[in-house]
């Protein structure tokens, strides 16, 4: 029975280990996501330029 026996300190160990790095890839990943939006925005201004542009030439 002795052999059988899992030691729970082994597994809580890995267990924060792998939250606190799922919290960082989670902050991580909050940090990038409005970096896209503002780049969508400033290429549509900037097709709606060179449409306006082109169209009152």
């Amino acid at each position: 029975m002795s052999d059988q026996h899992i030691d729970p300190a082994g597994n809580t160990q890995q267990f924060r280990a792998f939250a606190q790095r799922s919290e960082q890839e989670s902050a991580a990943a909050a940090k990038k996501s409005p970096v896209l939006p503002i780049i969508a925005v400033v290429v549509v201004v900037a097709i709606i330029g060179v449409a306006a542009f082109l169209l009152l030439r």
